[in-house]
């Protein structure tokens, strides 16, 4: 076999890894294998579709409105090919948020898969666009052709980010920034053609989209694609499908190691689980690393393709709790270090540079900064301990967080948590902290005080608690402190 040329607009992707590599299996969803071939065929009619029957052009944007589905892997490759933009709705949004998100980018037209239907058809009346199912993708528009007018520097991609501090804003992902975030996310992972990549998370995100399933296509890899995360089905994939590298957050993570079967489950095919998240609990690593499973951590943001900071599985028990070292062609620095801390900025090719539609996303020097923040260790790892605007500045004293978090966690009864700042006269700010327990576990304040005094300085110690059902979140799962203040303070 020869090696695949390397691609220079998105679409090269596939044609390459077709011509190289024809019968490999390039998706499996459902127990049904798709080779490179057959996939790119179907974006190549999914191209002529688009141009031919749709009237799509360069720079118009097609929404997709479902769950994950080689349906919506093949429409981004085709929009690529005719210069054309994706649009992935969350699912997990409200209608009224979707609006917005509309709006913003008027789409004129939207993909939809049958699980959506009906919500499709209301937002397309709504948005005067018109409403596709997937399998209208790839009827035959004949032997017409398709022009060659992608370009690297043409929008490919629009994710809009969580809006934990503001508005969600469209991040552009070039065609040359998906490229650049492929190569190194494969390079750092080191993806290869005999990997077989399970993904599970949802690819409406650039974590299940852009950490391994983009790469892994890049590579020649075969993508197991699961509609939804469900951890009995997860469970049933690692033992029969034997993938070696799968995708997961915290909230997967646990749902696994609670789940009856993880203590027997065969996990031997799997040579590491990558995380996507800036803060890993401890005890969710644990169990992954006594079952003999390096977690790697990988640092980014929607705005940075998101592959910017990894621990690779040789340092995965010794930097347990960092999320490792800049990728290659990744600068990273901290701006206003104070006490070892400071916010991540970084540069590289696989950053986005604008908002949609022409709003600048970095500095004039091109740092994006990420509203993180990081201590950097004697050998150049980065930790992240939190956001800027979650700092509690106490007495004058910096407190972040995730420290607190990371040190409940350890507590048996303690699902989940949340640290976050009140003002207070004296202090300026003092700590409280959200707390979701455990099913049936019983535990009280004057308990978990003494927990956490045996392990933070006194400074940091919570002055108001907060017990939860649940945590409140965004569409991406981050939580929303600011929530969480007013249920404490209603007239905050």
């Amino acid at each position: 076999m020869t090696a695949a040329p390397l691609p220079r607009v998105l679409a090269d992707v596939l044609v390459n890894q077709a011509r190289a590599n024809p019968t490999a299996a390039a998706l499996q969803f459902n127990g049904i294998e798709c080779s490179y071939a057959l996939l790119a065929a179907e974006c190549k009619r999914a191209a002529m579709r688009l141009w031919h029957g749709w009237g799509v052009r360069c720079g118009d944007r097609v929404a997709w409105l479902g769950g994950n589905h080689p349906a919506q892997i093949a429409l981004l490759f085709a929009l690529s090919r005719i210069g054309a933009v994706l649009l992935p709705l969350n699912t997990r949004l409200a209608p009224a948020e979707w609006d917005a998100q509309l709006r913003n980018c008027s789409p004129r037209h939207l993909v939809h898969d049958g699980a959506f239907a009906s919500a499709a058809r209301d937002l397309a009346t709504r948005h005067a666009m018109a409403g596709h199912t997937f399998d209208e993708l790839v009827r035959d528009e004949g032997d017409a052709a398709v022009p060659e007018v992608a370009q690297p520097d043409m929008p490919a991609l629009l994710v809009f980010t969580s809006g934990t501090t503001g508005q969600p804003k469209a991040a552009i992902h070039t065609q040359a920034s998906l490229l650049a975030n492929m190569r190194i996310a494969a390079q750092v992972q080191g993806i290869t053609r005999q990997d077989v990549v399970a993904t599970m998370l949802p690819l409406f995100h650039v974590g299940g989209l852009c950490i391994q399933t983009l790469p892994a296509l890049y590579a020649g890899a075969k993508v197991i694609l699961h509609p939804k995360f469900v951890p009995e089905a997860a469970i049933d994939c690692f033992e029969r499908d034997r993938p070696t590298l799968t995708l997961q957050v915290p909230a997967t993570m646990k749902a696994l190691i609670d789940h009856p079967r993880w203590p027997g489950a065969d996990l031997r095919s799997l040579r590491a689980v990558w995380a996507g998240s800036s803060v890993l609990p401890a005890p969710l690593v644990a169990a992954f690393h006594n079952r003999g499973l390096p977690v790697c951590n990988v640092y980014g943001a929607t705005e940075t393709g998101p592959f910017s900071i990894a621990l690779p599985p040789e340092h995965a028990v010794s930097h347990a709790g960092s999320c490792g070292w800049p990728a290659p062609g990744v600068q990273v620095q901290l701006a206003g270090v104070k006490g070892g801390v400071g916010e991540v900025l970084v540069r590289a090719p696989n950053v986005v540079s604008r908002y949609w539609p022409d709003e600048p996303a970095c500095d004039e020097a091109g740092w994006f900064h990420t509203g993180d923040l990081a201590s950097r260790a004697g050998d150049g790892s980065y930790t992240i301990v939190g956001r800027s605007k979650d700092l509690i500045i106490s007495g004058g004293e910096n407190i972040h967080p995730a420290e607190i978090e990371a040190a409940l966690a350890l507590h048996d009864a303690i699902a989940e948590c949340a640290a976050f700042a009140l003002p207070d006269d004296r202090w300026g700010e003092v700590v409280a902290v959200a707390v979701v327990r455990v099913a049936g576990a019983a535990c009280t304040q004057e308990e978990l005080a003494g927990f956490l005094a045996a392990r933070l300085a006194r400074f940091k110690l919570p002055h108001r608690w907060l017990f939860v059902d649940a945590l409140p979140k965004t569409a991406l799962g981050k939580v929303q402190r600011g929530e969480l203040v007013r249920r404490i303070s209603p007239s905050m």
